[in-house]
């Protein structure tokens, strides 16, 4: 009875030890995400910019131009 006993309690032990365990684990996954930039559902903390084309700078460009010689003439 003895040997139940101590296999009933060592296993009891052993849960809590993994329980203990993976909580901590949890613990380091949600600090590594905060170091690495990243949380809540792996999206990144920085946004990353498309850079645009000269054709498209140029477009742009000229479009606002557009706009400006409209109001321009609009105030005479």
């Amino acid at each position: 009875m003895i040997n139940i006993t101590m296999a009933v309690y060592t296993h009891a032990m052993m849960n809590d030890i993994l329980a203990s365990i993976d909580s901590e684990i949890n613990a380091l996954k949600q600090v590594r995400a905060v170091l690495a930039g990243t949380s809540h559902g792996g999206r990144k903390a920085k946004r990353k910019y498309k850079t645009l084309s000269a054709e498209a700078r140029a477009k742009i460009s000229a479009a606002q131009k557009k706009r400006w010689a409209k109001q321009k003439r609009a105030a005479k």
